[in-house]
C-alpha cells in the first residue's frame, strides 16, 4: 500500500470520514460482512475441519508469549545440526560437539537424517511427540531443550521459520523471548558478588565490561535479522510473506541461576530495552517450580522492582501462575500472581493458570480487569506440561471477569503445535464466539510492548485484514445459502 492508500485506510478504520455517504455505505458492507461472518463461525464451530480452515485464515493480530528456541520444530534443528557437524549421543538422544562415532554412541546428525528409527527418536526426545508413558509431560518438556540447545545459535534461520510460520497463519506480530547479549551477562554476574543492596550490585555491574552485553547484543541481533532477510529475499521483489511480519524481542532471564546471575541477566534486560528499540521488555523464564526459581521468587521481584524505578519505561512480562496443585506446597500457589504485579511491575502475566488458588482470587480478577493487566493464555503448553484443560483451565474465569487476554504459542515446535491449533483449542473447549476471537486479537496488538506508531500501523493492518477476511468469508457465505 502507498502512502495515500495508508492514509485513507487509517482514516476509514479510524472512523474520521463517518458523515461522508460512501464512507457511510462501507461502514454498512463491513457491518453486514462482520455479521454474515459471524454466522458463517456458528455454522461450522462444530465442524473441526471447516473450523480449522476458518482459523487458520482469521487474522490473529500477536502472539506476545513466544520463546524462540522452543518455536522450532525438531526436524529442522535435525537438519541444522547436520550443517553444522554435530553429533547425536544415542545414549540421551542429545546433541554433542566433538568428533562423531557411530561406533562409539555418537553418529552424526547427517547419519540420523538416513536412519528412520533414530530420526524419529530423535524428534520424540525434542519434542512431546509422543512422550512415554511413564515420563510426565512436564518433565519431558523442558528436558527437550537440553538435547537440541547446542544448534539454537542459528537465530537467524529461527528467525525466518518462525515469521514464515506466523505468516501462513495469519499473525502479523511476534514478541520473541530470547538471551540477545548471548550470556556475557551472565558471565559478568557470575563474577561478581551478590549483594542485596542492588544500588550497589548495578553500580558494580555497570563499571565492569558491561559495554560487551550492548555490543554483543547488537551484533547478534543484527546478523540473525540479515539472515533472515537473505532467506526470505526481504526487501526483494521476491519477498517471502514472512518478512511482513513485525518482530521485537524480550530479553529474557534464566531465574533458576544464582541471584548474582539473575540479577546480571535483569539488569541486561533494562539496559538493553532502554537503548534498542527493537528489544521492549524483559520477562524471566525456567520452570516456576524449580527449587530456586521458589525459593527467590520474591527476590527475583524485589530486583526488577528497584530496576523498574531506575528505567521506569521498561516493561515487564512475567510468567507467573504456570503451576498446579501438587507440583508445589499450597502456599507457593498463593500469590505469585498478585506479587507478579505488584511488586514485579508485570503489565503482562505469562500463564496465570493457577489464579483460583491466590488469596482474594475474585478480587485479584477484578484488580487485573481494572488494571488491565493481560493474561497471555497458551493452552497447549498447559495442557501437556501442567495436564490442565477443558474447564479445568482459567480462560473462562478471566473472560467472566473482564480480564484482556490473548492466545499465545508459548513454545510450538516442542509443543508440536501451531497458532491455529491454539484458537481451535480456545473454541473447542471454551465455547468461545466470533466476536470474543476477534477481541483476543485486538488485545494482543494493543498489549504488545512497541512504541505509539508501531502499535498504530499493527492496528490499522489488523483492522484492514479483518475486513478483507470477512468480506471474503460474506460472499462465500452467501454463494454457500444460493445453492
Amino acid at each position: 500500500m502507498n502512502a495515500r492508500g495508508f492514509l485513507i485506510a487509517a482514516a476509514a478504520i479510524a472512523g474520521l470520514w463517518a458523515g461522508d455517504p460512501a464512507s457511510l455505505r462501507a461502514d454498512a458492507a463491513s457491518d453486514a460482512a462482520q455479521a454474515a461472518t459471524a454466522r458463517r463461525f456458528a455454522a461450522i464451530r462444530t465442524q473441526p475441519l471447516l473450523l480449522e480452515a476458518f482459523l487458520r485464515e482469521m487474522p490473529k493480530g500477536g502472539d506476545l508469549h513466544n520463546h524462540l528456541s522452543g518455536s522450532i520444530y525438531a526436524e529442522s534443528y535435525i537438519r541444522w545440526a547436520a550443517e553444522d557437524n554435530l553429533c547425536v549421543a544415542t545414549a540421551t538422544l542429545a546433541l554433542v560437539t566433538g568428533t562423531c562415532d557411530a561406533a562409539a554412541g555418537r553418529p552424526s546428525a547427517a547419519a540420523v537424517l538416513q536412519d528412520p528409527a533414530l530420526y524419529s527418536a530423535t524428534i520424540d526426545a525434542w519434542s512431546m511427540r509422543n512422550w512415554p508413558a511413564d515420563r510426565n509431560g512436564h518433565d519431558h518438556f523442558f528436558a527437550a531443550f537440553t538435547k537440541f540447545n547446542p544448534v539454537t545459535t542459528r537465530v537467524g534461520d529461527m528467525l525466518a521459520e518462525v515469521t514464515s510460520r506466523a505468516a501462513a497463519e495469519s499473525v502479523s506480530y511476534l514478541e520473541l523471548m530470547l538471551s540477545p547479549d548471548g550470556n556475557v551477562s551472565t558471565r559478568l554476574g557470575r563474577e561478581s558478588a551478590f549483594s542485596r543492596d542492588f544500588a550497589q550490585m548495578r553500580s558494580r555491574l555497570l563499571a565492569a565490561d558491561f559495554n560487551a552485553v550492548f555490543t554483543q547484543a547488537k551484533q547478534r541481533l543484527d546478523s540473525a535479522e540479515a539472515r533472515r532477510n537473505e532467506l526470505q529475499h526481504c526487501g526483494t521483489p521476491a519477498a517471502e510473506p514472512g518478512c511482513s511480519v513485525t518482530v521485537r524481542y524480550l530479553s529474557q532471564v534464566l531465574r533458576a541461576g544464582p541471584p548474582e546471575q539473575v540479577f546480571a541477566q535483569i539488569l541486561a534486560g533494562f539496559e538493553l530495552a532502554t537503548r534498542d528499540p527493537r528489544i521492549t521488555g524483559v520477562n524471566l523464564v525456567q520452570p516456576e517450580d524449580d527449587p530456586v526459581a521458589v525459593r527467590d521468587f520474591s527476590l527475583h521481584l524485589a530486583m526488577i522492582d528497584f530496576l523498574s524505578r531506575e528505567y521506569p519505561s521498561v516493561r515487564v512480562a512475567l510468567h507467573a501462575g504456570e503451576i498446579v496443585q501438587g507440583m508445589v506446597p499450597p502456599e507457593v500457589l498463593r500469590f505469585h500472581i498478585r506479587e507478579s504485579i505488584a511488586k514485579g511491575h508485570a503489565l503482562r502475566i505469562g500463564h496465570g493458570v493457577d489464579v483460583m488458588h491466590e488469596d482474594d482470587p475474585i478480587g485479584l480478577l477484578r484488580e487485573m480487569a481494572a488494571r488491565k493487566i493481560l493474561v497471555e493464555i497458551a493452552l497447549t503448553s498447559n495442557d501437556v506440561i501442567l495436564g490442565v484443560s477443558g474447564k479445568r483451565h482459567p480462560l473462562g474465569m478471566y473472560l467472566q471477569y473482564g480480564v484482556p487476554v490473548a492466545l499465545a504459542s508459548d513454545d510450538l515446535g516442542v509443543s508440536r503445535s501451531t497458532h491455529t491449533r491454539e484458537w481451535v483449542r480456545a473454541v473447542e473447549e471454551h465455547g468461545l464466539d466470533y466476536a470474543t476471537l476477534k477481541r483476543l486479537a485486538r488485545n494482543s496488538i494493543e498489549h504488545a510492548f512497541v512504541d505509539t506508531p508501531t502499535r498504530t500501523r499493527l492496528k490499522l493492518d489488523l483492522e484492514a485484514a479483518f475486513i478483507r477476511f470477512e468480506k471474503r468469508q460474506a460472499a462465500g457465505w452467501q454463494r454457500a445459502a444460493t445453492r
